[in-house]
């Protein structure tokens, strides 16, 4: 439908007497994707394997990025996309600027994520001391690193260490974000917070649009549907009482 409303558009401008197909007349079905959740142990070793690369600045490259992306949650494009002044060494605060939806916000982390920053900042500082690049992470070059180069780099990471040889799909870079998510989420629900009042909170430390996008973590690891379902007839029990 998308091809032939395009197709109708053009034939549009030749033929007034076209029709053009609303957008939504036939409702497009997304296949779900289950997102790999790592455990501590799988990101770990990726971070061992990220050091054992040829050379020594991207081998402090991705294995930053790895662990920032692990410990914050934020997308690969905002960890890459962040540059120098972007982060707020006294406030332990990383400033995401017009990332996904045009919106920028602002991200703390906590004190042991700053001291990795910082440490990978000094590596840099030493083997690009001559780049004028304003970008945090950098290549060998010390041009900003290209999304490309961190997901075949990340893909051939995973492989080596063997993370994800029997899963159904292969883990992806974008599954440490799901991940962040799901054990935040996971550590509520043990420590009985109040999850429902949380999830806006969740949602806009990981800039989603609205909490609903941030509820469809609840569906992707087990223990976490089982959790919300515990608590969910706890919360019948109560009110049948």
């Amino acid at each position: 439908m998308t091809i032939a409303r395009g197709f109708a558009r053009y034939m549009a401008g030749i033929d007034a007497r076209t029709e053009v197909p609303p957008p939504g007349l036939i409702s497009g079905r997304r296949r779900w994707r289950p997102p790999f959740i790592y455990s501590p142990d799988d990101i770990a070793m990726l971070m061992a394997q990220a050091r054992r690369l040829r050379q020594p600045m991207p081998a402090a490259t991705h294995e930053t990025l790895i662990g920032l992306l692990a410990a914050s949650g934020v997308r690969v494009g905002e960890a890459i996309g962040l540059d120098r002044d972007d982060i707020d060494w006294a406030r332990g605060v990383l400033a995401i600027r017009e990332s996904k939806f045009g919106k920028s916000r602002r991200v703390p982390v906590l004190e042991s994520t700053l001291t990795a920053l910082d440490r990978y900042a000094r590596v840099r500082d030493q083997f690009c001391f001559r780049t004028t690049s304003s970008s945090f992470f950098v290549s060998m070059t010390g041009t900003r690193v290209i999304y490309r180069i961190v997901q075949q780099t990340f893909r051939r990471l995973c492989d080596s260490a063997g993370i994800g040889a029997d899963a159904a799909s292969p883990p992806r870079i974008h599954d440490l974000r799901h991940s962040f998510a799901v054990r935040t989420l996971l550590d509520w629900y043990r420590s009985g917070a109040d999850v429902e009042a949380q999830l806006p909170t969740l949602s806009t430390y990981l800039g989603h649009r609205d909490p609903r996008s941030t509820y469809w973590y609840l569906s992707a690891a087990p223990e976490l549907l089982a959790l919300a379902a515990q608590r969910l007839e706890s919360s019948r029990e109560v009110t049948t009482r």
